[in-house]
């Protein structure tokens, strides 16, 4: 019960003009949330699906408007084959169980990462997803997939000195010139980063985007992040003053 009242007196807190427009997730424990209840790691990770789902709800139902979920790093291949093999599984499952209720919820699907070194499945998923959505006009899920910050810089470096060569580009480069090389060139910059399991690190993710993005960290492992969790992220967000470098 009083985890009920404490949601709804942040609910009621909440000023839905000041929602952030775009909330990106680090989301980590998985695995630790798994071995402390003597289970296997694969089963933190399943469970991290089923908390993916409310929270896609729950920002779509406060008027979020971007979303996006670090799901799979360029680190991550260097997990053991079974555990990596496992996570690639999960977007493929969670496209084909998930896709009705993204649909009723106007969710439109994006994802940022190299999609090229992704498995064939994962990849005919994705599109499958992306192409079953790209019409909706409610919130944007951005799936971060083999998805690393650095890597996004020089491919936008990269393209950038390219159009450079070929004269499509004329005057100095500014911020807004950069950004639109990036993998989120469509997209507004996060407003708040929310990291769960205790780790206080940006992990190479949204390195560019996250200048100025409030940051908000939790010891709650990732399947066990609630609705309350999200509502306190945001109440905190709210009443802090974003200067942006002026007093």
């Amino acid at each position: 019960m009083k985890t009920e009242q404490r949601e709804y007196e942040l609910e009621a807190a909440i000023k839905t003009e000041k929602v952030p427009r775009h909330v990106a997730v680090i989301m980590d424990g998985n695995g630790r949330w798994a071995v402390e209840k003597g289970l296997p790691r694969h089963e933190g990770h399943r469970q991290g699906v089923e908390t993916v789902r409310s929270v896609v709800r729950h920002c779509s139902e406060f008027g979020i408007k971007v979303l996006t979920l670090f799901a799979f790093s360029t680190e991550n291949w260097k997990r053991p084959v079974r555990e990596v093999n496992y996570l690639m599984s999960l977007p493929v499952e969670y496209f084909k169980t998930e896709l009705d209720e993204l649909m009723s919820n106007n969710v439109q699907v994006r994802m940022i990462g190299d999609k090229k070194k992704l498995p064939r499945r994962v990849q005919k998923a994705v599109d499958d997803g992306f192409e079953a959505t790209r019409n909706n006009t409610g919130m944007i899920l951005n799936f971060a997939l083999n998805y690393g910050s650095r890597q996004e810089i020089i491919m936008a470096v990269d393209g950038l000195l390219s159009d450079a060569k070929e004269g499509r580009i004329k005057g100095k480069i500014n911020e807004k010139t950069f950004s639109r090389y990036m993998y989120t060139a469509e997209l507004p910059d996060p407003d708040l980063l929310i990291r769960t399991s205790g780790e206080i690190r940006i992990s190479n993710f949204l390195l560019w985007q996250l200048a100025y993005s409030e940051l908000w960290f939790t010891d709650v492992y990732w399947p066990d992040f609630s609705k309350l969790h999200l509502l306190e992220a945001l109440y905190e967000y709210q009443n802090r003053k974003r200067r942006f470098g002026k007093v």
